[in-house]
């Protein structure tokens, strides 16, 4: 119960972790990828974010598909580079960090999407199996609800307990802490949800 408590990384390559994972995290494929196939600004449309949630109200499928990869992987690579070049610990920091720098890009004035991709992502660099658990919750709640937004808040949410369940104490903190920033990400999404108003998976923006 104390793991999460004690962490041996030292102080350079924890900033080291966390620039690496926030330039990485930082790069809105969404608006990149839009911008290039003559789209226009992403951010001009649906809910205004610049993940494939928003890119797929354009109405095209292959760039919306794109984003949500790349958004991912950006994630995956954050962690992976970070725990070969300085260790497990620096791994956790550099994921935790590209989720940060995808909410909150410096490049677009911090004003980046809400993580959902970029947080799978993460997970598939710190704990593969528990994708496959994300992923049947997310798609669970999308066929009974056909809400996106819904179906990421409940999977989420399951994820952490999961893993300190599992005793992967760390990782579930640093996924606890990314699902606390999530919903509170998604707070006009909840707000619409409760009213009934909000968009459901398929509608164009």
């Amino acid at each position: 119960m104390t793991e999460f408590l004690t962490w041996q990384i030292t102080l350079p390559l924890a900033l080291a972790s966390l620039l690496l994972g926030y330039l990485l995290g930082s790069i809105p494929f969404g608006l990149l990828l839009t911008r290039a196939a003559g789209l226009g600004d992403v951010r001009k449309i649906g809910s205004g974010n610049i993940g494939a949630t928003n890119v797929l109200r354009t109405g095209n499928r292959k760039l919306a598909l794109a984003t949500l990869l790349l958004d991912a992987f950006k994630g995956t690579a954050a962690v992976l580079l970070a725990d070969a070049a300085f260790g497990a610990e620096a791994g956790l920091i550099a994921g935790f960090a590209a989720f940060l720098g995808h909410l909150f890009p410096v490049w677009l004035g911090f004003k980046g999407g809400k993580g959902v991709a970029t947080y799978i992502g993460i997970l598939l660099g710190l704990a593969p199996w528990m994708v496959v658990v994300f992923a049947v919750i997310w798609l669970t709640i999308a066929f009974l609800s056909r809400y996106s937004s819904l179906s990421a808040l409940v999977a989420t949410l399951v994820i952490p307990v999961a893993l300190w369940i599992l005793g992967a104490e760390k990782v579930a903190l640093v996924l606890a802490l990314m699902t606390i920033i999530t919903w509170w990400k998604h707070k006009p999404n909840i707000e619409r949800l409760i009213l009934g108003t909000e968009s459901k998976i398929g509608k164009k923006g």
